[in-house]
């Protein structure tokens, strides 16, 4: 299943890769979403490029219940983020890739993330692809998926908004 979000920030691009691969922001956006932290590894390039490895629990209650017999009390996601360095000439604009893998469950999103200057700081679009190779519940795990990134990034990006809000050096 394809998919595509948009969120605004309210910083400019180069500002808005740091900040969402800053280990403290990782940490606390997190904590706002009600998951533990396991791990994050950020590696900072000397190009300018980041690559971020987070790894954290949710309670499994928030997917289909179809689903929840795969898997067990929690889910471990691992997400990583590899932001390529800044390209000359190209306005600000920002490129990355992401992959979220949620362990133990049946699904997947792999995809790229855009990040433009926009009017009051940057836009960030994910755009990819969700995958569940479950028969019979794999497009309805897959829907359910889509919507839970959708409203984590919504999140997210409101999350964003309040700590650079509360730490204007961001």
């Amino acid at each position: 299943m394809h998919t595509s979000i948009t969120l605004h920030l309210p910083l400019a691009t180069d500002a808005a890769v740091r900040l969402v691969n800053d280990p403290a922001f990782i940490r606390h956006k997190a904590a706002e979403a009600g998951s533990g932290v396991l791990s994050v590894d950020v590696t900072v390039g000397t190009d300018g490029s980041f690559t971020s490895a987070v790894r954290r629990v949710i309670p499994s209650d928030q997917i289909p219940a179809q689903a929840r017999s795969f898997v067990g009390s929690e889910l471990e996601i691992r997400q990583t983020e590899a932001w390529a360095e800044p390209t000359e000439g190209a306005d600000g604009r920002r490129f990355g890739t992401v992959s979220v893998e949620i362990t133990g469950a049946p699904v997947r999103m792999t995809g790229s993330i855009t990040l433009v200057p926009a009017e009051g700081g940057s836009t960030m679009t994910y755009d990819g692809e969700i995958k569940s190779p479950v028969p019979l519940f794999g497009a309805s795990i897959e829907k359910a998926a889509a919507e839970a990134i959708r409203q984590a990034l919504t999140s997210e990006a409101a999350t964003a908004a309040g700590w650079v809000a509360d730490h204007p050096e961001a």
